[in-house]
């Protein structure tokens, strides 16, 4: 299978789901291997489908400049390189490492350049590219510590000459694991991942460096797969849209549950407008919303089909929350003790909960919520939300998101979304993680997540369960962010996701 994406837009779909940490994939080459297939062949399967590639994206191509370092990984560039001279391409080989370390497979591919007149050339920093296109065929996967010594300079050689960059299985430098830069990564304009997709192109700082994506399973029969447990799961907006049940003709409002978004303390109304619109477009039957007095009358001139309720304190909002399926705490709530109130009075509550915003913060201080366990809610965090519920830093956080996510869900029971780039979900219900890979920079901006809020808080409301409202949730919204950008990222705000949400609702069945 040869597919390719460019991540953050609709066809990220065609990329398999299944995401396999470096290690796994390791297993797979053997497993492949010790099926009949030699690891030459394997070898020479990547090297010329990355030259097919390049050929594609630069049809007038006259030279290419590959950078090989001393493992497999550059045994895939010397494949492409005498590939390249078969096509009358100009190639030239620059070598990382000691050439005498080079073994197996990447060996013989070296040698096959050699006999094919191959110009190769032992790395120096002051080389001159010229005008190329350069393959990086550095590190791979198997980069384990911060990168240094030549392949640091052959890194800012790369990135500072301005040429187009194709990386093969991975950009160098990036964790193929997490998405985190180890110290610093090639910014390639394409990259191509074989055999099993690598999670760290999706998530992290991975969709800075690896320009558009490309994957090919170089023939590996599908039994092989079957052998090796995933690392994670890139969530598909098609898929996870099967899980919304068809409505009956005989539905009614009471069906589809009722939404209560408590928050929007003063000066953050917006935000609860924002997630009970949200709520309404993805379908709960009812909303409401618990906010300030002096928000009501804006609220519903915006939004006439949402109930506001004004309160001043927690025992006001108790008895309005009798009539709650789910409620949505955080967007806008602040932290002062109007916002701590409603949520002591929300935490009481047995109903699912969707937790964002402040509400996270005032939960991490530990002081007004005590033991904030519970297997009914999901939590929403951005990496700074993130850090806090955990004492990390935000940093930490980053570094490895998966490991975030995943103590996140250990400590607070439920369902764990942790906001970004490669947005990941957490939960019990799944084996392995889920990924968002939709989703696009536009989307850095104020309210968004509390558009996301009102998503999950209508998902949950319509019967799903806290793990499939969250997969669900997050392609509805990440997806609609990219249809909102699709005239410009920048100016993008979270309300242009608002018309989206209705059609993604709906996809696959007409009547959902």
């Amino acid at each position: 299978m040869d597919d390719t994406t460019n991540t953050g837009s609709a066809v990220i779909d065609q990329l398999p789901q299944a995401l396999y940490c470096a290690e796994a994939v390791r297993k797979l080459d053997q497993t492949a291997i010790a099926a009949g297939t030699p690891g030459f062949t394997l070898m020479r399967r990547a090297g010329k489908r990355a030259l097919r590639i390049v050929m594609a994206a630069w049809p007038d191509v006259e030279k290419i400049t590959v950078f090989c370092g001393t493992g497999n990984n550059g045994g895939d560039g010397y494949v492409l390189a005498t590939a390249a001279r078969m096509y009358g391409i100009d190639v030239d080989v620059i070598q990382l490492g000691d050439a005498a370390r080079i073994t197996g497979d990447a060996l013989q591919a070296r040698q096959h350049a050699e006999q094919d007149k191959v110009v190769i050339t032992a790395f120096d920093a002051g080389i001159e590219l010229g005008s190329s296109v350069v393959v990086d065929a550095m590190l791979g996967t198997g980069l384990s510590g911060d990168v240094r010594g030549d392949y640091g300079e052959a890194i800012k050689l790369i990135n500072d000459s301005g040429l187009p960059v194709i990386a093969i299985d991975i950009p160098s430098g990036l964790c193929s694991d997490t998405g985190r830069v180890l110290g610093q990564a090639v910014k390639a304009d394409h990259c191509v991942s074989f055999i099993g997709l690598k999670p760290g192109l999706l998530t992290g700082s991975g969709p800075d460096y690896t320009g558009i994506v490309h994957y090919s399973d170089l023939g590996v029969p599908e039994s092989t797969f079957e052998k090796i447990s995933a690392h994670a799961h890139r969530l598909d907006l098609t898929e996870t849209a099967k899980k919304l049940a068809k409505r009956s003709q005989g539905a009614h409002k009471g069906h589809f549950g009722h939404v209560w978004v408590t928050g929007g303390d003063f000066g953050m109304a917006g935000a609860a407008l924002m997630s009970s619109l949200a709520a309404c477009r993805v379908g709960s039957g009812l909303v409401s919303c618990a906010t300030r007095p002096e928000h009501i009358s804006a609220l519903v001139s915006r939004c006439p089909e949402v109930m506001v309720h004004g309160v001043i304190s927690g025992q006001e909002v108790e008895p309005l929350l009798e009539s709650a399926s789910v409620v949505v705490v955080g967007p806008g709530l602040g932290k002062k003790p109007w916002g701590e109130q409603l949520l002591q009075k929300v935490m009481q509550l047995s109903v699912p909960l969707v937790v964002d915003a402040d509400a996270l913060n005032i939960l991490s201080e530990g002081r007004v919520v005590k033991n904030a366990y519970r297997e009914n809610w999901i939590l929403t965090p951005h990496p700074g939300e993130a850090a806090r519920l955990l004492g990390w830093s935000t940093e930490q956080v980053q570094q490895d998101r998966f490991a975030a996510v995943a103590e996140l869900q250990q400590r607070y029971g439920g369902v764990v979304i942790l906001k970004g780039a490669g947005t990941l979900v957490a939960d019990n219900q799944y084996p392995q993680p889920g990924l968002c890979a939709y989703g696009n920079p536009g989307m850095a901006a104020g309210g968004m997540g509390d558009i996301l809020s009102g998503v999950l808080g209508a998902l949950l409301a319509q019967g799903l369960t806290a793990a499939d409202a969250a997969r669900l949730g997050v392609c509805i919204h990440a997806r609609a962010g990219d249809l909102a950008a699709e005239d410009g990222q920048r100016g993008t705000m979270a309300t242009d996701l608002v018309p989206h949400l209705r059609h993604l609702v709906n996809i696959g069945n007409s009547s959902v």
